[in-house]
This record gives C-alpha cells, sequence and structure tokens, in this order.
C-alpha cells in the first residue's frame, strides 16, 4: 500500500492574461507585418485565460539562444522546486531528512548536476537520499511519476518518496517559427511545478491509496509528439492526430485496467485528467462516455493555469484533494498521455 500525503503546486510570479500572451507570441514567432489570424484562433480556442512565465514577459524577447533559455530554466526551476517540495512536506508533517528517495521530473531543460541535486541542500535533504532525474516523459510524467514511487514504496514500503515536477514551458517556444505547432505551444503551455509525497505501507501515513498503476506505449505512434531539439533548443513536435490516438486507443486500456480490478467506468468517482488541451479533452469525455462534469477540476486547471506539461496532472490531482474531498471508499483513476505516443493510469482509493 503506497498512500499519497500531500500534493502542493508552486508557479512564478510573472502572470499574465492570455491576451498579453497572445500579443508576446506574435512579437516572438511571426514575421514583422504578418498575418496573425490564425494566431489569434490557436490563442483563443485553447480555453486557457491566464498562464504563469518563469521570466518577465519582456525579457523573452531578449533570450539568446538555447544556452540562456536554458540558464534560465535551471535557475527557476530550483527556485520553484524548494518551494513546491517544501510545502508538500509541510503539509504531510514530514522533514526532508524523512525523505528517502526523490523522483525528479521535466521535459522542458537539462542540467547535470541535475535539479534534485542542487536544491537537495537548500532543503535540507540527507546526504544518501535517493535521486532519479527522468527526462523524456513530458506530459505522462506526472502519472507516470507517482507510479514509479509507487513501485518503489512496495520494495521499502517504511520510506518517504517524493516526486518532483518542474516545468517551464515558455522557455521552449522558438522565435521566427510560425509552424502550427509552435503556435499552437504558445497558445496553450504554461510554466509551474508540484510535488508530490507518498509513503509506504509501513509509514501509516494518511491520504489517498494507490491500489495499480498501468503504462501503455503505442507502437509507431513516435512522430505524434516530441521535441526536435536543433541549435535553438527544443522545437516542439505536435502532430494534429493526437485527439485521434485518444479516441483509438484510451477507452480500451481504461476498461481493461478497470475490469482487472472489478470495476467499471461508473464505478470512479473522481477523474483526475491531464489537461492535454479542449481537443484531447472532449475526445476523452467521448470515449469513456463521462458524465456531465466529471472533469471540471481539469478543465478549471487548463482555463488557470495552461498545461503545464507533467506537472498539470499532479496540479488536478491536487485540486481534487484540496476542494470537497471524495468520499472515503470510493474510487479515482489518473490519466495522462505523452510522447511516444503513451498512456499512464493509476488507479487511487480514497
Amino acid at each position: 500500500m503506497t498512500r499519497i500525503s500531500a500534493v502542493r503546486c508552486a508557479f512564478p510570479p510573472h502572470r499574465y492574461p492570455q491576451s498579453e500572451l497572445t500579443d508576446m507570441a506574435a512579437r516572438l514567432c511571426l514575421p514583422d507585418g504578418a498575418d496573425r489570424r490564425l494566431l489569434d484562433r490557436l490563442h483563443r480556442s485553447a480555453r486557457v485565460e491566464h498562464r504563469n512565465l518563469a521570466l518577465p514577459i519582456d525579457r523573452y524577447e531578449k533570450l539568446n539562444g538555447f544556452g540562456a533559455a536554458n540558464d534560465a530554466f535551471v535557475s527557476v526551476a530550483v527556485e520553484l522546486g524548494l518551494e513546491s517540495v517544501k510545502a508538500a512536506l509541510d503539509a504531510a508533517g514530514l522533514e526532508p531528512t524523512d525523505v528517502d528517495l526523490i523522483m525528479f521530473t521535466s521535459v522542458t531543460g537539462i542540467a547535470a548536476p541535475s535539479v534534485d541535486a542542487r536544491l537537495a541542500a537548500g532543503l535540507g535533504l540527507r546526504p544518501d537520499v535517493k535521486r532519479v532525474p527522468v527526462f523524456g516523459l513530458g506530459c505522462v510524467a506526472g502519472a507516470a511519476g507517482i507510479a514509479r514511487l509507487h513501485d518503489y514504496l512496495r520494495g521499502w514500503p517504511d520510506h518517504v518518496a517524493v516526486l518532483l515536477s518542474v516545468e517551464l514551458c515558455s522557455l521552449t517556444v522558438q522565435r521566427g517559427d510560425s509552424s502550427p505547432a509552435n503556435l499552437v505551444a504558445s497558445a496553450l503551455f504554461g510554466d509551474g511545478a508540484a510535488a508530490v509525497v507518498a509513503g509506504g505501507a509501513e509509514r501509516g501515513t494518511a491520504g489517498p491509496e494507490v491500489v495499480a498503476t498501468r503504462s501503455h506505449l503505442y507502437p509507431g505512434s513516435e512522430h505524434v509528439m516530441g521535441w526536435q531539439v536543433g541549435d535553438t533548443g527544443f522545437r516542439v513536435m505536435l502532430d494534429a492526430s493526437v485527439p485521434a490516438v485518444v479516441r483509438r486507443h484510451l477507452a480500451d486500456d481504461v476498461h481493461g485496467f478497470l475490469t482487472e480490478h472489478g470495476l467499471t467506468a461508473a464505478d470512479v468517482t473522481a477523474w483526475v485528467c491531464h489537461p492535454g488541451g479542449p481537443k484531447v479533452l472532449e475526445a476523452v469525455s467521448e470515449v469513456l462516455e463521462l458524465p456531465a462534469g466529471a472533469l471540471d477540476v481539469t478543465w478549471r486547471s487548463l482555463a488557470a493555469n495552461g498545461n503545464l506539461s507533467s506537472s498539470s496532472v499532479l496540479h488536478v490531482l491536487g485540486e481534487t484533494l484540496a476542494g470537497e474531498p471524495p468520499a472515503p471508499g470510493s474510487w479515482g483513476l489518473v490519466i495522462a498521455m505523452g510522447p511516444g505516443f503513451c498512456s499512464e493510469l493509476v488507479l487511487l482509493r480514497f
């Protein structure tokens, strides 16, 4: 038995309405005098109202290349990591010295030493803490990270494990790139961090129980989502077929997974879904035949913060736990999808 003791999020202080971010994207991505009707339409249809940025908005036009963007990533990621992990440990009633393993995930910057190593001393982690930095899972990493904490805690039931996700998507938007994928990214993705504290069966911690997990990689779909890495950094690959892939695969995965545990979709009262974007969320609702309001927390997260990549599903989980708590004994399902193309499912019992 793994229990999720606490989830806490942190955001950089630079927060802007979507209209200001649309104007910034026009300056960064479009040639002078270009027709911006496609950009405006994409930003309006994203269903995003506000987003936080790693840097003040006027700094982005002055970033000179991938090195400068990545330096900003490392600095801000350490700050947000410290804030979110400390808040999660405080909420769980634990000290940094209680942590036996910390897993760090991001797909929007790179660092060696990794971000988890850079914040260890400032946070007060033990010198013998186990560290697992993970890169490349993208949006799915929030759910996959919980699943991997569960794997670890099944082997070490008296341990405490922390998952830290920091995604600074704004630092990856490509200047001078008016491709549809880059414009969609400029409309949808935001910046933030999330930390999860989990305890093994022998820790006696409170919180929802992780009952089971399921990973599914879809062969032949590598082109659907990811990065092309070049001289200017991370150039987004975001194919228009993402909602179609969700429609093709997700229902069988979810229903099969629930059936193995004697459940149906009707037994799930808390749907903790990654806010991949309006078309993806509409596809999830349709193929799973979800009742009205089932994804309300996810839609609110998208509007308030945009898609935070791996941090988003953790934000939705945190908001689910912070709101009216699910009834004791009720079921929840964490769903996220990402590069590969792949999905990750985590079955919770409250």
